[in-house]
């Protein structure tokens, strides 16, 4: 048998058991340090993060008229799901907690890539 003959032996032997032959680098580590690289490069990126409690409209009259005190009534019902959006955007929605005397959000549902696709129509 020839080395030709051998190696294509072995790259068939490699196949039937679904390794990568020898002389090919396995992809993974290769490219995982190549994705880990490029995700560097955007983690420092500043992003505006607003949760939404709900929204109304006023005339400004009214708004003029508000105090200490006054109460402004939201398009939301108590009990409702926040919205949490990054850059303007629904990512997300939530509900408010209260941790060491702070409010916070605790995330329970993240937007499909689907609904977000659509939010850009």
């Amino acid at each position: 048998m020839t080395e030709q003959e051998k190696h294509a032996k072995e790259d068939a032997q490699e196949k039937a058991k679904g390794e990568a032959p020898a002389e090919f680098p396995p992809l993974e580590s290769s490219s995982s340090k190549e994705s880990a690289r490029d995700l560097d490069f955007i983690l420092d990126i500043p992003l505006q993060v607003a949760v939404e409690l709900g929204r109304t409209s006023m005339i400004i009259n009214d708004l003029l008229q508000l105090g200490q005190g006054s109460v402004v009534e939201l398009s939301k019902l108590a009990g409702e799901p926040l919205e949490i959006l990054v850059n303007g955007k629904l990512l997300a929605r939530g509900e408010a907690v209260v941790v060491n005397e702070k409010f916070g959000v605790r995330i329970t549902d993240i937007i499909s890539p689907l609904e977000r696709v659509k939010q850009l129509a």
